[in-house]
């Protein structure tokens, strides 16, 4: 798989607004079943002419602008290891830095990155890649093979450093060499049929003997990275400055000074967007979209992410324990109602785990039905009636997550034989709780979300639903046969597998489904910037206005 000539910043600007209608459609009409590992021939940008001139490439003759950009989450990154998380606002952060093999444009197609040239090793359980020559950390120091192996292996083998929060977004990987300086090796446990699909959403390189000559908690202070930015301050839950770095092997960003910040209220978002305080900002409510548009500080930008937003229910404490009483409390809440009122529009009804636009999606799989008499009924059945429950939920970290939250607990409390309450959260300490090994550590009830920009089915139920998943609430041998199926085979089989995985997923209701999130961005009239579906919020291919 050949690198193409592709200028990677003028294509991110070509491909933003493409994708967001792409991806609009996807979300309306399914998907297409494709496994998104194909990599598009004939892409051809160079000819694009990003400054409104007469097409002349004057990059070397051009002074870089001064151009700043703040961007405001709902909460700051936990830490700076790019392999020490599980949150997309640290991400987000991360891939200003850190670069992976190989990655995605905003379309979902695999694109090169680090590596130009990627292929499965012919007879050998095993795939390849091919580094990008020239390419420095911000240390000043080269990229080679060994860097990427070591970080292959930091997130598969915890004998390396640590044990990563991220070994199964790697699934099926068992480690990695470096036959020379420009090649990197991965050694398979089998078949592995997504391997790819892995690495170009997965996996950011780390230079090795940078990350041997630190403390675990020093190289969650700093970074070292290849990306198009590089670390300027760290003021941990306050504040990350970067600036741009100007020996980027592409062409360097137009953005000079990137920083940012959180903000766990939306309401204090929007404000600070509309007094000029910063360019761009997430999760706009909805009644909030107006005011936004009709300012002359900016306008709102919205996309179909790839992220479901659910209910987990512990199968092992009652009364979740009961399937009877799980199902139940799917019946009991308006779900058409939550993505109308609460969210405005701004989301679609799911009654699975996997979206539309993923392989391995059930086309014959819907939505609950909204019946609280067929809930109150399922609840007396259970033998659970007269029970109080508590709803977990963080606040500010995704679209309408508290409102969600308590119009949930709100018709389940409706009921006559069940008492539903909510307990606000702070999404860090949540998330701990939720990675933690053990299952009995985690709250019995809680409200997350998942985003998974490989498009692959099987990863979202493996990571979140599979007895030895890192966010699971749920065992069941039936599904974890179904999803061992789907990893050992390849087309219709492997797709059969995962869509009678999703089939049982809705039966047996290990969650609360609830809905598909749109990302709602405001953004500032100076900045000329697409939302994505996978919601990476990509400085580096953001413009002055």
């Amino acid at each position: 798989m050949p690198e193409n000539g592709t200028n990677r910043r003028g294509f991110l600007k070509y491909a933003g607004g493409a994708a967001v209608t792409a991806s609009l459609a996807g979300c309306l009409g399914g998907g297409d079943g494709g496994d998104g590992t194909d990599t598009p021939e004939g892409t051809d940008t160079d000819g694009t002419d990003d400054g409104g001139g007469d097409g002349t490439d004057t990059d070397d003759d051009m002074e870089l602008p001064d151009f700043p950009v703040t961007i405001t989450q709902g909460n700051m990154p936990s830490g700076l290891d790019p392999h020490d998380h599980r949150e997309t606002p640290t991400d987000v952060v991360m891939l200003h830095v850190y670069e992976g093999l190989i990655t995605r444009d905003a379309a979902g197609a695999v694109q090169p990155a680090l590596a130009t040239d990627w292929s499965r090793v012919e007879g050998e359980e095993a795939a390849q890649f091919q580094l990008r020559e020239g390419v420095t950390f911000h240390n000043g120091d080269t990229l080679v093979g060994e860097d990427a192996a070591h970080s292959i292996n930091r997130i598969v083998d915890e004998e390396v450093g640590f044990a990563s929060p991220q070994s199964d977004q790697l699934a099926g990987v068992t480690g990695a060499s470096a036959p020379d300086e420009t090649t990197v090796q991965v050694t398979l446990d089998g078949l592995n049929p997504i391997v790819f699909s892995e690495f170009a959403t997965y996996c950011d390189i780390m230079q090795r003997s940078w990350v041997e000559d630190r403390s675990k908690s020093e190289i969650g202070q700093t970074m070292n990275g290849t990306g198009p930015f590089k670390l300027d301050s760290y003021t941990q839950d306050e504040q990350v400055v970067m600036t741009r770095y100007e020996d980027y092997w592409d062409d360097p960003a137009e953005v000079s000074e990137l920083t940012f910040t959180s903000a766990a209220e939306s309401s204090t978002r929007v404000n600070q967007l509309l007094q000029g305080e910063t360019d761009i900002i997430v999760n706009v409510p909805p009644q909030e979209v107006n005011r936004v548009n009709n300012s002359d500080a900016g306008s709102v930008a919205a996309a179909p992410s790839t992220r479901i937003i659910y209910n987990a229910m512990r199968y092992d404490v009652e009364p979740f324990s009961s399937k009877q009483f799980r199902q139940a409390m799917n019946y009991a809440i308006d779900l058409e109602s939550i993505v109308s009122n609460v969210l405005g529009g701004f989301g679609t009804q799911t009654g699975q785990p996997t979206l539309p636009e993923f392989v391995g999606h059930n086309d014959d799989v819907g939505p609950y039905s909204y019946d609280p008499d067929e809930a109150e009924r399922l609840v007396d059945e259970s033998g659970h009636a007269g029970v109080e429950i508590e709803l977990n939920t963080p606040v500010g970290r995704y679209l309408k997550d508290l409102e969600i939250a308590q119009a949930v607990a709100g018709y389940i409390d409706e009921l006559p034989n069940v008492s539903a309450s909510v307990n606000q959260r702070d999404f860090g300490s949540l998330v701990d709780e939720l990675l933690t090994g053990n299952i009995e550590d985690k709250p019995p009830w809680y409200l997350i979300g998942w985003g998974e920009a490989t498009f692959e089915g099987a990863l979202v139920m493996t990571a979140l639903l599979s007895t030895d998943g890192a966010l699971t609430s749920w065992s069941n041998d039936e599904f974890d046969s179904l999803l061992e199926t789907a990893a050992n085979s390849t087309g219709e089989e492997r797709i059969a597998a995962l869509e009678e995985a999703n089939a049982l997923a809705n039966e047996e209701a290990p969650w609360i489904f609830l809905n598909q999130q749109y990302s709602v961005y405001g953004v500032s009239s100076r900045v000329s910037w697409e939302p994505r579906s996978d919601e990476r919020i990509d400085a580096y291919a953001m413009s002055q206005a």
